[in-house]
């Protein structure tokens, strides 16, 4: 008989699995778009023999000034970045964390050139990168020693494709790579000089993803050479890998954790996350027009290919995804539902919701700190 996705979901939800006993609390930070503020949260684990007895608690809602939606944190300095508005307006805050409680103590406001659905720091950490997906422009801003980005990019790609969805350097530093969903389906590649911020195309610049992956969000293995594409259309991972050398990608397979009688029209994947370790991989599956929102859930093999884990229900579109700091638990923003939901990473790699906070709705992006 064949086994249906909510079948499969029903079955495994009904078994036990055992969970690690060493999960540690952590902060949340999620932007929000109707707060025009940027929300804090704590995180408190159960115990191990009950973890629904676990704590979210929001702690602070900083105002920003505009609708905030994209998120991301410098590696070592206590600094969030967070874009959201218009260009021509008040689009960017860095927002300084306090070091002994990681919450927001004072922030900074300015423009960047344009607003942006992805940022990044580079693994120098001397620039930071904007994604802007209107456009589909790349923007590298330099950075000075305190972490705050120069009032004016020192790299512009324009391609003139719009669409770009992700732009976050290889473990090595030495390359990016853009993907391309919808009609614009396509992933292109560059070298990075973080000497300089400067990008080079390379030959050939577009990989030329299958037709109907659309790949859009990204993951580097921490140790292998491969990375690992949601697929906003196709609703599986594509996985491609990099030579260290040239950098340039090639297609090696796709895994997919949806049945093939899910929806083909309405429905389309969103962020992807490695837990530490690489031992397991997580996508959103969002249904915008069907009733079809689901985390997939992938076991990560040692030859870096995927193996499907089955499907997770969760509310109402699932748009951005962050594993804890200590890799036990995944935080799943529910950007139609408006929850914040936090599920434990079981040792199996299936997931066990523990505990929601009703917050604001379209929250689609999020980030994860230990606590101090």
């Amino acid at each position: 008989m064949k086994k249906t996705g909510l079948s499969f979901i029903t079955i495994m939800s009904a078994m036990h699995f055992a969970v690690a006993a060493d999960s540690q609390p952590f902060l949340i930070y999620a932007p929000s778009r109707a707060d025009r503020a940027v929300l804090t949260l704590t995180f408190t684990p159960g115990s191990k023999e009950n973890s629904t007895n676990a704590e979210l608690r929001l702690v602070e809602t900083r105002d920003l000034g505009f609708s905030a939606r994209t998120i991301t944190q410098h590696p070592t300095k206590p600094i969030l970045y967070i874009s959201g508005g218009a260009a021509g307006e008040r689009n960017l805050a860095i927002q300084y964390l306090d070091e002994k409680t990681n919450q927001t103590s004072r922030g900074v406001m300015g423009n960047f050139a344009r607003d942006y659905s992805y940022l990044s720091v580079d693994k120098s950490k001397q620039y930071l990168l904007g994604c802007n997906y209107k456009d589909g422009i790349i923007d590298v801003y330099r950075l000075n020693e305190g972490g705050v980005p120069e009032t004016e990019p020192i790299t512009t790609l324009n391609e003139g494709r719009k669409a770009a969805h992700c732009v976050l350097t290889a473990p090595d530093n030495r390359h990016f790579y853009i993907p391309y969903v919808k009609e614009n389906n396509a992933l292109y590649q560059y070298s990075f000089d973080a000497k300089s911020g400067k990008v080079k195309a390379l030959d050939p610049k577009n990989v030329n993803p299958p037709e109907g992956t659309g790949p859009r969000h990204l993951a580097y293995h921490p140790k292998l050479p491969f990375l690992y594409f949601s697929e906003e259309q196709g609703l599986g991972v594509s996985v491609y890998s990099r030579d260290l050398e040239t950098g340039k990608l090639t297609f090696s397979s796709r895994a997919r954790a949806a049945d093939d009688d899910a929806p083909t029209e309405g429905v389309s994947a969103s962020d992807i996350v490695i837990t530490p370790g690489a031992k397991f991989l997580y996508t959103g599956i969002r249904g915008h027009k069907h009733e079809f929102d689901f985390i997939a859930g992938y076991s990560i093999q040692k030859d870096g290919s995927l193996h499907p884990l089955g499907m997770t229900a969760t509310k109402k579109i699932p748009w951005g995804l962050a594993v804890s700091p200590d890799g036990h638990h995944l935080v799943v923003t529910s950007f139609g539902g408006g929850e914040i939901i936090v599920f434990r990473v079981n040792e199996d790699g299936s997931l066990k919701k523990v505990v929601s906070l009703p917050v604001s709705e379209k929250i689609s992006d999020v980030e994860t700190r230990a606590m101090p």
